[in-house]
Protein backbone atom coordinates (compact mmCIF):
# COMPACT_ATOMS: atom_id res chain seq x y z
CA UNK A 1 0.00 0.00 0.00
CA UNK A 2 1.40 3.39 -1.03
CA UNK A 3 2.17 5.95 1.66
CA UNK A 4 0.82 9.51 1.47
CA UNK A 5 2.85 12.05 -0.47
CA UNK A 6 4.64 14.82 1.40
CA UNK A 7 5.40 18.30 0.13
CA UNK A 8 7.84 21.14 0.69
CA UNK A 9 7.06 24.77 -0.20
CA UNK A 10 10.10 26.40 -1.78
CA UNK A 11 11.41 29.66 -3.15
CA UNK A 12 14.51 29.30 -5.30
CA UNK A 13 16.81 32.32 -5.36
CA UNK A 14 20.35 33.18 -6.36
CA UNK A 15 22.96 35.71 -5.29
CA UNK A 16 25.97 36.14 -7.52
CA UNK A 17 25.00 32.93 -9.34
CA UNK A 18 24.87 30.68 -6.27
CA UNK A 19 21.41 29.14 -5.98
CA UNK A 20 19.86 29.08 -2.51
CA UNK A 21 16.71 27.01 -2.16
CA UNK A 22 14.63 28.55 0.63
CA UNK A 23 12.32 26.07 2.42
CA UNK A 24 9.28 28.07 3.55
CA UNK A 25 6.95 25.27 4.58
CA UNK A 26 6.41 21.55 4.93
CA UNK A 27 8.86 20.79 7.76
CA UNK A 28 7.47 20.04 11.22
CA UNK A 29 8.85 21.97 14.23
CA UNK A 30 12.33 20.78 15.11
CA UNK A 31 13.56 20.15 18.65
CA UNK A 32 16.04 22.63 20.04
CA UNK A 33 15.96 25.82 22.09
CA UNK A 34 17.95 27.83 19.54
CA UNK A 35 18.50 27.84 15.79
CA UNK A 36 21.94 26.36 16.46
CA UNK A 37 20.33 23.51 18.44
CA UNK A 38 17.87 22.87 15.61
CA UNK A 39 20.76 22.77 13.16
CA UNK A 40 22.49 20.16 15.33
CA UNK A 41 19.30 18.08 15.34
CA UNK A 42 19.13 18.12 11.54
CA UNK A 43 22.81 17.28 11.26
CA UNK A 44 22.69 14.40 13.74
CA UNK A 45 19.18 12.97 13.29
CA UNK A 46 17.57 14.19 10.05
CA UNK A 47 20.29 14.82 7.48
CA UNK A 48 17.94 13.37 4.87
CA UNK A 49 16.45 16.83 4.24
CA UNK A 50 19.84 18.16 3.13
CA UNK A 51 20.64 15.18 0.93
CA UNK A 52 17.11 15.15 -0.53
CA UNK A 53 17.33 18.73 -1.77
CA UNK A 54 20.98 18.70 -2.87
CA UNK A 55 21.09 15.31 -4.63
CA UNK A 56 19.37 13.94 -7.70
CA UNK A 57 16.59 13.98 -8.68
CA UNK A 58 15.63 17.14 -6.76
CA UNK A 59 18.84 19.17 -6.82
CA UNK A 60 22.57 19.33 -7.43
CA UNK A 61 25.49 19.65 -4.99
CA UNK A 62 26.35 23.16 -6.23
CA UNK A 63 23.13 24.50 -4.66
CA UNK A 64 22.50 25.48 -1.05
CA UNK A 65 19.39 25.03 1.07
CA UNK A 66 18.10 27.44 3.72
CA UNK A 67 15.37 26.16 6.03
CA UNK A 68 13.25 28.87 7.65
CA UNK A 69 12.63 28.03 11.33
CA UNK A 70 11.24 29.91 14.32
CA UNK A 71 13.90 32.11 15.96
CA UNK A 72 14.75 31.86 19.63
CA UNK A 73 15.61 35.56 19.72
CA UNK A 74 12.34 37.47 20.23
CA UNK A 75 13.68 40.40 18.18
CA UNK A 76 14.48 38.26 15.11
CA UNK A 77 11.98 38.05 12.26
CA UNK A 78 12.98 34.48 11.38
CA UNK A 79 15.63 31.86 11.91
CA UNK A 80 17.38 29.94 9.14
CA UNK A 81 19.55 26.83 8.90
CA UNK A 82 22.10 26.60 6.06
CA UNK A 83 22.76 23.29 4.31
CA UNK A 84 25.49 22.70 1.73
CA UNK A 85 27.36 19.83 0.14
CA UNK A 86 29.96 19.97 2.92
CA UNK A 87 27.37 19.94 5.70
CA UNK A 88 25.97 22.68 7.91
CA UNK A 89 27.97 25.93 7.93
CA UNK A 90 26.97 28.19 10.81
CA UNK A 91 27.00 31.21 8.52
CA UNK A 92 27.07 32.19 4.84
CA UNK A 93 26.90 35.62 3.25
CA UNK A 94 25.26 34.56 -0.02
CA UNK A 95 22.71 32.39 1.81
CA UNK A 96 21.93 35.25 4.20
CA UNK A 97 21.41 37.65 1.28
CA UNK A 98 19.05 35.13 -0.34
CA UNK A 99 17.20 34.35 2.89
CA UNK A 100 16.72 38.03 3.73
CA UNK A 101 15.31 38.62 0.25
CA UNK A 102 13.02 35.59 0.57
CA UNK A 103 11.51 36.64 3.91
CA UNK A 104 10.69 40.01 2.35
CA UNK A 105 9.20 38.48 -0.81
CA UNK A 106 7.24 35.91 1.22
CA UNK A 107 5.82 38.60 3.50
CA UNK A 108 7.45 37.30 6.68
CA UNK A 109 8.88 40.81 6.95
CA UNK A 110 6.66 43.53 5.46
CA UNK A 111 8.43 45.14 2.51
CA UNK A 112 8.80 48.93 2.69
CA UNK A 113 10.21 51.42 0.20
CA UNK A 114 13.66 52.76 0.95
CA UNK A 115 16.04 51.30 3.53
CA UNK A 116 14.70 49.05 6.26
CA UNK A 117 16.37 47.08 9.02
CA UNK A 118 15.52 43.78 10.67
CA UNK A 119 17.14 40.85 12.45
CA UNK A 120 17.54 37.24 11.40
CA UNK A 121 18.87 34.42 13.57
CA UNK A 122 21.45 32.14 11.97
CA UNK A 123 23.13 29.19 13.69
CA UNK A 124 25.94 31.67 14.42
CA UNK A 125 23.52 34.04 16.20
CA UNK A 126 21.86 37.37 15.45
CA UNK A 127 22.42 38.94 12.02
CA UNK A 128 21.64 42.58 11.32
CA UNK A 129 20.04 43.09 7.89
CA UNK A 130 19.66 46.29 5.88
CA UNK A 131 17.44 45.98 2.81
CA UNK A 132 17.19 48.55 0.03
CA UNK A 133 13.77 48.42 -1.68
CA UNK A 134 13.02 50.52 -4.76
CA UNK A 135 9.72 50.26 -6.66
CA UNK A 136 8.87 47.14 -4.64
CA UNK A 137 12.10 45.41 -5.75
CA UNK A 138 14.75 44.31 -3.24
CA UNK A 139 17.74 45.96 -4.89
CA UNK A 140 20.37 45.16 -2.25
CA UNK A 141 20.89 43.36 1.04
CA UNK A 142 23.67 44.33 3.44
CA UNK A 143 24.33 41.79 6.17
CA UNK A 144 26.86 41.47 8.93
CA UNK A 145 29.80 39.26 8.16
CA UNK A 146 31.00 37.13 11.06
CA UNK A 147 33.97 38.49 13.02
CA UNK A 148 36.93 37.29 10.96
CA UNK A 149 40.60 36.78 11.71
CA UNK A 150 43.82 35.31 10.35
CA UNK A 151 44.76 32.00 11.96
CA UNK A 152 47.81 31.23 9.78
CA UNK A 153 49.85 33.60 7.63
CA UNK A 154 51.90 32.56 4.59
CA UNK A 155 52.94 29.04 5.49
CA UNK A 156 53.85 26.40 2.92
CA UNK A 157 52.72 22.85 2.30
CA UNK A 158 53.80 20.24 -0.21
CA UNK A 159 50.88 19.19 -2.41
CA UNK A 160 51.22 16.11 -4.63
CA UNK A 161 51.23 16.94 -8.37
CA UNK A 162 51.49 20.66 -7.59
CA UNK A 163 54.54 21.19 -5.39
CA UNK A 164 55.09 23.75 -2.64
CA UNK A 165 52.02 25.95 -2.08
CA UNK A 166 52.01 29.09 0.05
CA UNK A 167 48.76 29.64 1.91
CA UNK A 168 47.15 31.62 4.70
CA UNK A 169 44.11 30.54 6.73
CA UNK A 170 41.29 32.84 7.82
CA UNK A 171 38.18 32.16 9.87
CA UNK A 172 35.09 34.01 8.62
CA UNK A 173 32.25 31.58 9.35
CA UNK A 174 34.37 28.60 8.38
CA UNK A 175 38.11 28.10 7.95
CA UNK A 176 39.37 29.28 4.54
CA UNK A 177 42.68 28.49 2.91
CA UNK A 178 43.69 31.63 1.00
CA UNK A 179 46.03 31.14 -1.97
CA UNK A 180 47.41 33.47 -4.61
CA UNK A 181 45.86 32.52 -7.96
CA UNK A 182 48.71 34.03 -9.98
CA UNK A 183 51.34 31.97 -8.11
CA UNK A 184 49.40 28.85 -9.15
CA UNK A 185 49.13 29.96 -12.79
CA UNK A 186 45.48 31.04 -12.83
CA UNK A 187 43.88 34.19 -14.24
CA UNK A 188 40.47 33.39 -12.67
CA UNK A 189 38.40 33.16 -15.84
CA UNK A 190 35.50 30.79 -16.41
CA UNK A 191 37.47 28.52 -18.75
CA UNK A 192 39.65 27.56 -15.76
CA UNK A 193 36.77 26.32 -13.60
CA UNK A 194 37.55 22.59 -13.83
CA UNK A 195 41.28 23.14 -13.34
CA UNK A 196 40.60 25.39 -10.33
CA UNK A 197 38.44 22.70 -8.76
CA UNK A 198 41.07 20.00 -9.33
CA UNK A 199 43.81 22.20 -7.89
CA UNK A 200 41.78 23.22 -4.83
CA UNK A 201 40.80 19.61 -4.16
CA UNK A 202 44.45 18.58 -3.94
CA UNK A 203 45.40 21.50 -1.69
CA UNK A 204 42.50 20.97 0.72
CA UNK A 205 43.17 17.21 0.87
CA UNK A 206 46.79 17.95 1.76
CA UNK A 207 45.84 20.50 4.42
CA UNK A 208 43.25 18.22 5.99
CA UNK A 209 45.79 15.39 6.14
CA UNK A 210 48.45 17.57 7.75
CA UNK A 211 46.63 19.65 10.34
CA UNK A 212 43.38 20.83 11.89
CA UNK A 213 42.17 24.26 12.95
CA UNK A 214 40.55 25.38 16.18
CA UNK A 215 38.41 28.47 16.70
CA UNK A 216 39.17 30.53 19.82
CA UNK A 217 35.63 30.12 21.20
CA UNK A 218 33.97 27.41 19.08
CA UNK A 219 36.84 24.95 19.40
CA UNK A 220 37.08 22.16 16.83
CA UNK A 221 34.70 22.97 13.95
CA UNK A 222 35.79 20.09 11.75
CA UNK A 223 38.19 19.80 8.80
CA UNK A 224 38.94 22.91 6.76
CA UNK A 225 36.21 22.97 4.06
CA UNK A 226 36.96 26.08 1.95
CA UNK A 227 39.66 27.43 -0.32
CA UNK A 228 39.67 30.92 -1.83
CA UNK A 229 41.74 31.81 -4.89
CA UNK A 230 42.83 35.45 -4.74
CA UNK A 231 43.50 37.54 -7.82
CA UNK A 232 45.50 40.80 -7.80
CA UNK A 233 43.97 43.68 -5.84
CA UNK A 234 43.54 47.02 -7.59
CA UNK A 235 42.39 50.30 -6.05
CA UNK A 236 39.66 51.63 -8.37
CA UNK A 237 38.75 54.65 -6.18
CA UNK A 238 39.87 56.08 -2.87
CA UNK A 239 39.29 53.33 -0.32
CA UNK A 240 37.55 51.05 -2.86
CA UNK A 241 39.36 47.94 -4.06
CA UNK A 242 38.52 45.19 -6.55
CA UNK A 243 39.87 41.66 -6.99
CA UNK A 244 38.93 38.65 -9.06
CA UNK A 245 38.22 35.75 -6.69
CA UNK A 246 37.00 32.18 -6.66
CA UNK A 247 35.75 30.09 -3.74
CA UNK A 248 35.93 26.29 -3.63
CA UNK A 249 33.89 24.07 -1.27
CA UNK A 250 35.25 20.60 -0.50
CA UNK A 251 34.66 18.21 -2.10
CA UNK A 252 34.56 19.36 -5.69
CA UNK A 253 32.36 22.48 -5.84
CA UNK A 254 33.38 25.83 -7.32
CA UNK A 255 30.95 28.47 -6.11
CA UNK A 256 29.28 30.62 -8.74
CA UNK A 257 29.65 33.70 -6.53
CA UNK A 258 32.75 34.83 -4.67
CA UNK A 259 30.82 34.08 -1.43
CA UNK A 260 30.25 36.43 1.46
CA UNK A 261 32.44 34.50 3.87
CA UNK A 262 35.20 34.37 1.26
CA UNK A 263 34.99 38.16 0.93
CA UNK A 264 35.12 38.52 4.74
CA UNK A 265 38.22 36.31 4.78
CA UNK A 266 39.86 38.60 2.20
CA UNK A 267 39.13 41.65 4.37
CA UNK A 268 40.76 39.92 7.34
CA UNK A 269 43.88 39.21 5.28
CA UNK A 270 44.08 42.74 3.89
CA UNK A 271 43.80 44.12 7.42
CA UNK A 272 46.47 41.70 8.65
CA UNK A 273 48.78 42.99 5.91
CA UNK A 274 47.99 46.64 6.72
CA UNK A 275 46.40 47.29 3.32
CA UNK A 276 42.98 48.65 4.39
CA UNK A 277 41.50 51.04 6.94
CA UNK A 278 38.05 51.11 8.58
CA UNK A 279 35.51 52.25 6.02
CA UNK A 280 37.39 50.77 3.05
CA UNK A 281 35.55 48.39 0.71
CA UNK A 282 36.56 45.41 -1.41
CA UNK A 283 34.55 44.13 -4.36
CA UNK A 284 35.28 40.49 -5.15
CA UNK A 285 34.48 39.47 -8.75
CA UNK A 286 33.62 35.89 -9.69
CA UNK A 287 34.30 33.71 -12.73
CA UNK A 288 30.82 34.76 -13.93
CA UNK A 289 31.53 38.49 -13.45
CA UNK A 290 29.22 38.77 -10.44
CA UNK A 291 30.35 40.44 -7.26
CA UNK A 292 29.86 41.11 -3.57
CA UNK A 293 31.11 44.19 -1.76
CA UNK A 294 32.70 43.74 1.65
CA UNK A 295 33.26 46.71 3.92
CA UNK A 296 35.83 46.73 6.72
CA UNK A 297 34.05 48.44 9.62
CA UNK A 298 36.45 48.01 12.54
CA UNK A 299 38.53 45.69 14.70
CA UNK A 300 38.59 44.41 18.23
CA UNK A 301 40.72 42.07 20.29
CA UNK A 302 38.98 38.82 21.16
CA UNK A 303 40.40 35.52 22.31
CA UNK A 304 43.90 36.71 21.53
CA UNK A 305 42.94 37.50 17.93
CA UNK A 306 42.67 40.79 16.02
CA UNK A 307 39.09 40.31 14.86
CA UNK A 308 37.83 42.17 11.78
CA UNK A 309 34.25 43.44 11.81
CA UNK A 310 32.67 43.70 8.37
CA UNK A 311 29.53 43.79 6.26
CA UNK A 312 28.69 42.13 2.95
CA UNK A 313 26.42 43.68 0.29
CA UNK A 314 24.85 41.90 -2.66
CA UNK A 315 21.61 41.35 -4.54
CA UNK A 316 19.48 38.22 -4.75
CA UNK A 317 17.01 37.31 -7.47
CA UNK A 318 13.94 35.10 -7.12
CA UNK A 319 14.04 32.21 -9.62
CA UNK A 320 10.96 30.14 -8.81
CA UNK A 321 8.11 29.45 -6.40
CA UNK A 322 7.32 25.75 -6.21
CA UNK A 323 6.15 22.76 -4.22
CA UNK A 324 8.34 19.67 -4.22
CA UNK A 325 6.44 16.43 -3.78
CA UNK A 326 8.27 13.73 -1.83
CA UNK A 327 7.00 10.21 -2.40
CA UNK A 328 7.99 7.76 0.36
CA UNK A 329 7.91 4.94 -2.19
CA UNK A 330 10.53 6.62 -4.41
CA UNK A 331 13.77 4.57 -4.32
CA UNK A 332 15.74 7.72 -5.27
CA UNK A 333 15.04 9.15 -1.80
CA UNK A 334 17.93 7.35 -0.19
CA UNK A 335 17.90 8.78 3.34
CA UNK A 336 14.66 7.94 5.11
CA UNK A 337 15.46 10.28 8.02
CA UNK A 338 13.71 13.03 6.07
CA UNK A 339 10.23 11.54 6.47
CA UNK A 340 9.73 12.09 10.19
CA UNK A 341 10.24 15.87 9.86
CA UNK A 342 7.94 16.39 6.86
CA UNK A 343 4.23 17.06 7.23
CA UNK A 344 1.56 15.45 5.02
CA UNK A 345 0.76 16.97 1.67
CA UNK A 346 -2.04 19.53 2.17
CA UNK A 347 -5.40 18.64 0.65
CA UNK A 348 -6.54 20.71 -2.33
CA UNK A 349 -8.98 23.47 -1.46
CA UNK A 350 -12.64 22.84 -2.24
Amino acid sequence: MSKPELTLRLMDTHAGGDVSRIVLGGVTPLPGATVRDQMHYLRDSADGLRTLLLDEPYGIPEMSVDLIVPPSDPEAAAGYIIMEVMGYPIYSGSNTICTATAVLEAGLVPKREGRQHFLLESPAGRVQIEALVENDVVEAITCEGLPSYIDTYRETIHVPDIGEVTYSVAYSGGFYALVDATELGFSLVREEERALSDCAYKIVEALQAERGFTHYTLGDVGPLPFLHFMGPVTEVADGFYRSRSTTYVHPGVICRSTTGTGTSARLALMHHEGRIRPGDRLETVSLRETGFIGQFTGTRQEGGQAVVENTITGKAFVLAHSDIVVNPDDPMVRDGSVYHILGPRPEAAD
